[in-house]
C-alpha cells in the first residue's frame, strides 16, 4: 500500500486588527475641555487671549467647544487635567422692595361758589393724615446698580487690595507669578477693579477654585485657592464687590493667590496695588 503524500501546510493568516497609532499633539496645540474658556486657556499658557483668538480665527464673543483643537504657544501654567470639583455659582441678589408708597391725601369735595346763592357747606370733618409706612426692619437698601459694559472696557485708573491679610509670598517672574495673601478662612475677596468674570472653576491645577476677571482690553486679574465663589462666568462686577471667600482649595494653607496680567504676561501686583 502506498502512503498518501501530505501537501504543504496552509499559510497562517493573522486576522487581528493592527493597533491604532495615536500621534502626540504638537507642542503648540491644546484640545478644549469642558469648562474651559478662551481666557482660561490663554491664562494657562501665559498668552494674550486676543492672540490666541486671532491664531485660531475665533471672533468675539470667543465661543469655543469641547474637543476643539487650538494652536497655542508658550509653557503651560498648570496641568490640563480637571480636578472635578463642582463650581459654585451664586446668582446676583434680587433688588429688595423699598416698601409701600406713601398714602395719598384724601381728595377734597368741590364746593359751590358763594356768589351763586348756594349756602356755604359746613366744614368737612378733619381727617388725620396717614403717615407713610416704613419698610420692615429686616429690609435693606437695594444693591448698587451693576457696572455697565462701557465701564468694564474703560482703562483701569485705580486698583484696590483684593483681601485683608499679610503678603506671605512675593512675586517671581519665573517661579511664582503673583503674590500670596494670608488671612482667615472666609475672609472677603473683592474685585480689584470693575470688570467681567471670564472664568470661574477648578480647571487649572494648582489654583483651586479660581476666578479670572477681565478689566479692560489688556488687564486681567486672577484670584486662586478660594473657599467659595460668589459670582459666575459672564457676570459684571464692581470695584470692591465681594466675589469669593478666602480658602485653601488646591493648597495646604488658607491664602489668596493673586495675579495681575497685562496682555497675558504676569506682572508684580505690588506695582499696581496702593501702599498700605
Amino acid at each position: 500500500m502506498t502512503a498518501c503524500a501530505g501537501g504543504p501546510p496552509a499559510p497562517i493568516e493573522d486576522r487581528r486588527t493592527p493597533a491604532t497609532t495615536h500621534l502626540p499633539l504638537p507642542a503648540d496645540s491644546y484640545v478644549v475641555r469642558r469648562g474651559d474658556t478662551l481666557y482660561s486657556i490663554a491664562f494657562r499658557f501665559g498668552q494674550d487671549y486676543r492672540e490666541v483668538a486671532a491664531r485660531n480665527g475665533i471672533r468675539a464673543p470667543y465661543t469655543i467647544h469641547p474637543g476643539q483643537r487650538l494652536r497655542v504657544i508658550g509653557d503651560a501654567t498648570g496641568s490640563a487635567a480637571r480636578s472635578g470639583h463642582a463650581v459654585r455659582h451664586t446668582p446676583p441678589p434680587e433688588p429688595i422692595s423699598s416698601g409701600p408708597a406713601e398714602a395719598t391725601a384724601p381728595r377734597r369735595d368741590s364746593t359751590v361758589s358763594p356768589d351763586r346763592g348756594a349756602s356755604r357747606p359746613s366744614s368737612p370733618a378733619r381727617t388725620t393724615p396717614v403717615p407713610p409706612q416704613r419698610p420692615p426692619a429686616s429690609a435693606t437698601r437695594p444693591p448698587a446698580a451693576p457696572p455697565t459694559a462701557a465701564a468694564v472696557l474703560a482703562p483701569v485708573t485705580a486698583w484696590r487690595w483684593p483681601t485683608p491679610g499679610r503678603v506671605t509670598r512675593g512675586y517671581s517672574a519665573t517661579v511664582h507669578k503673583g503674590i500670596d495673601i494670608g488671612g482667615q478662612r472666609g475672609d472677603p475677596v473683592v474685585a480689584v477693579a470693575a470688570g467681567q468674570v471670564v472664568y470661574a472653576g477648578t480647571g487649572i491645577v494648582g489654583f483651586g477654585e479660581l476666578l479670572i476677571v477681565k478689566h479692560d482690553d489688556v488687564h486681567l486679574s486672577a484670584y486662586g485657592h478660594n473657599d467659595r465663589l460668589l459670582v459666575a462666568e459672564g457676570e459684571l462686577v464692581r470695584a470692591g464687590q465681594e466675589i469669593a471667600k478666602k480658602g485653601s482649595t488646591g493648597t495646604d494653607s488658607v491664602k489668596l493667590h493673586f495675579e495681575i496680567r497685562r496682555e497675558g504676561k504676569p506682572l508684580d501686583p505690588l506695582h499696581f496695588l496702593p501702599p498700605r
